[in-house]
């Protein structure tokens, strides 16, 4: 996939989850700019959980929320 598609192609699948649903990023690196932009659009909607957080491993949980 084109770089420039990644994030977006991330935020149209966590829309698309519902509520209690996971998707599970697996990285070589850590992708703190995408978190970032994933906090700020998805607010208390999405939590984000490090499942593995070492170098050339990086594997993160986000779960969808029920927001009231």
């Amino acid at each position: 996939m084109a770089r420039r598609f990644r994030h977006a192609a991330i935020f149209g699948a966590l829309d698309a989850l519902e509520p209690g649903e996971v998707m599970r990023f697996v990285n070589d690196h850590d992708p703190l700019p995408l978190l970032a932009q994933v906090e700020y659009h998805f607010g208390p909607r999405v939590d984000i959980g490090y499942v593995a957080r070492e170098p050339g491993n990086i594997v993160i949980d986000f779960t969808v929320t029920a927001v009231d």
